[in-house]
């Protein structure tokens, strides 16, 4: 039962969904997200485990019933499954509803089974293409079939999984199709991503990367038959049926459709940074309140605080040119 009022920023919005970053660090050097060589976070900047329950679980007392794990690659984070199993605690009393995860995958053939035993149902995993060569020219570090074998277990297992693909202009263009028909052979949905200005990623383009999906989905809807569906699963996509296979198609799109109007969520970072629009620069510490004291008044009132600054939608913009780009990584704001 929840015990304390709920999170209601300045439009009326109830915050229901966390997204926690528990690292920075990745696997991975996917060119849209991060540069080749890396400066990561000093390891003490990071919370602890400990601290992270303490923070989500205060949280969940202030009305979070959706608590998704992110990175960086959360799996590559030394004893993760046991905050996993923890976070599991809530499911249990049924104060959290869902608690889940957003990975590379390459990792998830090893922690498949603690993942499903500590309450995780779905899992998100980040694939833009199937073709071997590309996978490993974009994440320049990663195996395509190191991923394809970690879905493989997870679902095993009887975890949902979620493809999510973010369209790339001149690299992925010519598989949505096959991406497509690959998630509905293997009983998986599939959700397109625009990609988003957040940090330096060296050399790379974000201008020239960017492909909007009002032109991806005019592709889809010209050899396939789209109904739009009202459904929401307490992110920002909106989907569509595909009647032809029967599959759900997802769309995220915070540069050619904002996506604020319903928001009903915020960010934390691995360091307790809370972020309350992944489109803002704004953030509040927590990490202070946490550790000032060993109760978690201080930290309440910080987090309601930090809920009463929400701002009313995000700043990005491609056609200002990259004005609009966030300086922190996506890693580190929590996916």
């Amino acid at each position: 039962m929840m015990t304390q009022p709920p999170l209601i920023d300045p439009f009326a919005r109830a915050i229901s969904y966390l997204r926690v970053s528990v690292t920075d660090r990745c696997d991975f050097r996917c060119t849209y997200c991060m540069a080749e060589e890396m400066t990561f976070l000093p390891r003490r900047e990071l919370l602890s485990l400990e601290e992270l329950d303490r923070l989500c679980s205060a949280f969940v007392r202030l009305g979070v019933r959706k608590l998704r794990v992110t990175g960086g690659e959360p799996l590559v984070r030394r004893g993760i499954t046991e905050f996993f199993s923890a976070m599991g605690r809530h499911l249990g009393t049924g104060t959290l509803e869902e608690l889940t995860l957003t990975t590379n995958g390459s990792q998830l053939g090893r922690f498949a089974k603690d993942l499903h035993a500590a309450g995780v149902r779905r899992v998100n995993v980040s694939l833009d293409t199937l073709n071997a060569e590309k996978f490993a020219r974009l994440t320049r570090w990663g195996r395509l079939d190191r991923v394809l074998n970690g879905i493989d277990a997870a679902r095993s297992t009887g975890m949902r999984i979620k493809i999510n693909a973010v369209a790339l202009k001149g690299f992925n263009e010519d598989e949505i199709f096959s991406l497509a028909a690959w998630c509905a052979g293997e009983d998986m949905d599939l959700t397109f991503i625009e990609v988003m200005p957040m940090g330096d990623i060296g050399t790379e383009n974000r201008l020239d990367q960017y492909w909007p999906l009002s032109d991806l989905r005019a592709r889809l809807a010209a050899r396939l038959t789209l109904t739009d569906l009202s459904e929401r699963t307490g992110g920002p996509a909106r989907y569509v049926r595909v009647g032809e296979t029967g599959q759900k198609i997802g769309f995220i799109t915070p540069l050619t459709h904002n996506f604020c109007e319903g928001c009903n969520r915020v960010r934390l970072s691995c360091t307790g940074q809370l972020y309350t629009c992944l489109g803002q620069e704004g953030s509040a510490d927590l990490r202070a309140p946490l550790r000032a004291r060993s109760d978690d008044r201080a930290l309440e009132q910080a987090i309601r605080a930090a809920i009463a600054t929400k701002p009313k939608g995000h700043d990005f913009d491609y056609s200002r040119g990259i004005r609009g780009q966030m300086s922190r990584h996506m890693s580190h704001t929590g996916g």
